[in-house]
């Protein structure tokens, strides 16, 4: 099957389009982008490079994908954007190249869904599977991880990670790291406990779920610091795949996580004794957290305007 280029885009003779792929009316490509089979961009639409864009992508509408960084110091270098196959990203969604200070590179799995005017700044590393809500934005140098999901009007700070599974209720403020697993929710975000209905969409059994709680909660209800919490993880949930997944999480944290409960929610035996009878209410915390479908899919740099 061969490539379709509407007869009012512009594509530039330097870009290379996979077999398949279909460019939308007013639509623009620059020199030094690489376009995968089976890719839709939409009209008006506007790629620049160098970026490299894998297979089956949909870009809707007005997207503006591998633009300049949006950093002061940024002079021109060479330097570029990677997104992988199989994404979803909506209108008016930014995705800038990266910067010669964070790597050279920005990257985006596959399988993501953005949703429109999703941000994503300089140096971001986005893993696979993840949801961005409407307006969600990542200042540079992000991470985040496979299966995590951004709610709505989210902003994440420089530097800032948001661990695998993770669900960030809309309208949240990210100073910290976000952890794995569990929903964070608040302009002064706090710890909602674990994404149960994420979770289970995403093919966790009560088993498997059990011990993830377990370990949560020993880090953000027990009254323990956080290496008394990983100890008593190692100790109590040896070689779990889950759990060791939350403690290198929170071993590489280089600005702290988040793990607050929120107002009324006493720690130690009360406050697991309340985080359980809340977990039985989960649909509820979801509507708190600002977006009922819970995750189910899937210090600033000087200088920097990300």
């Amino acid at each position: 099957m061969n490539s379709y280029v509407h007869p009012l885009a512009c594509v530039d003779p330097e870009a290379v389009l996979g077999d398949g792929v279909r460019v939308g009316p007013f639509a623009v490509i620059g020199a030094g982008v690489e376009i995968g089979d089976g890719t839709e961009v939409g009209a008006g639409a506007q790629i620049q490079g160098p970026t490299k864009i894998g297979r089956e992508n949909h870009i809707y509408p007005q997207a503006a994908i591998g633009f300049d960084p949006q950093d002061l110091k940024y002079r021109g270098e060479t330097v570029r954007l990677e997104i992988g196959d199989r994404n979803v990203i909506r209108e008016f969604c930014t995705v800038s190249r990266g910067t010669v200070g964070g790597g050279g590179v920005t990257r985006v799995g596959s399988d993501n869904l953005m949703m429109a005017y999703v941000h994503i700044a300089h140096d971001c590393q986005v893993g696979s599977r993840t949801l961005f809500a409407n307006l969600a934005t990542l200042a540079g140098h992000v991470e985040v991880h496979d299966d995590a999901t951004v709610g709505a009007f989210c902003t994440i700070q420089q530097f800032g990670r948001i661990g695998r599974h993770a669900y960030l209720g809309a309208y949240t403020v990210m100073a910290m790291d976000a952890l794995p697993y569990v929903k964070t929710v608040g302009v002064k975000p706090v710890v909602y406990g674990v994404n149960t209905i994420g979770l289970k969409r995403k093919g966790f059994d009560s088993g498997r779920l059990a011990r993830v709680s377990r370990a949560v909660r020993l880090l953000t209800r027990s009254g323990l610091n956080s290496r008394q919490a990983v100890a008593r993880m190692r100790e109590e949930l040896p070689g779990d795949p889950d759990v060791e997944i939350l403690i290198s999480f929170v071993e590489s944290t280089r600005r702290g996580v988040t793990k607050s409960a929120p107002k009324g929610r006493m720690r130690g035996a009360q406050g697991e004794e309340g985080e359980a009878a809340a977990e039985a209410g989960e649909e509820g915390a979801a509507a708190v957290a600002g977006l009922a479908h819970g995750g189910g899919r899937p210090g600033s740099a000087r200088g920097s305007l990300d």
